[in-house]
């Protein structure tokens, strides 16, 4: 009746405004409801790292070895946008149970990878992925300017 992969799209196509929209206007009551499950100290500590630099990237594993395709996705991204690696921190949510889970309720984004832009939360892979291909992460990281300046011999 209909082909699968021209299904599959319009199916992710129809879904990538509602995800934007996730991101920009998180429900309130599931903020508020969140937050009371998030301990001070793990609060604490999330909002500590978000502002540890300017781009920060919440992964399964590390830079150097990925644990999750959607988390060498997300480091495939930013490398190739070329993110100046001093303004970039990682943090392996795989050492630590309650960064793991508390990072989701953090941001109110269930999943991981999630990457956050002067303590802004910007998304997870599939928002990455998105932002990527239509230009808009390459304008939004030099706006910020996060990325490795042209002839930078550290670069090379």
């Amino acid at each position: 009746m209909f082909s699968r992969p021209l299904f599959l799209a319009s199916l992710r196509q129809a879904a990538r405004p509602v995800a934007r929209q996730a991101v920009l206007r998180p429900a309130p009551f599931l903020t508020a409801f969140q937050q009371r499950l998030l301990s001070d100290h793990t609060k604490q500590a999330i909002e500590k790292a978000v502002s540890s630099a300017p781009v920060v990237l919440f992964m399964k594993g590390t830079p150097e070895t990925p644990q999750c395709g959607f988390s060498r996705a997300s480091i495939q991204i930013l490398s190739l946008q070329g993110v100046n690696p001093t303004k970039f921190a990682a943090f392996n949510v795989l050492e630590d149970d309650e960064l793991r889970s508390g990072i989701k309720e953090f941001s109110d984004w269930p999943t991981i990878p999630q990457l956050y832009l002067d303590k802004e939360f910007v998304g997870g892979c599939d928002i990455l992925v998105s932002m990527h291909q239509d230009g808009s992460l390459a304008k939004m990281l030099e706006e910020k300017g996060v990325l490795t300046p042209l002839g930078d011999s550290a670069a090379e």
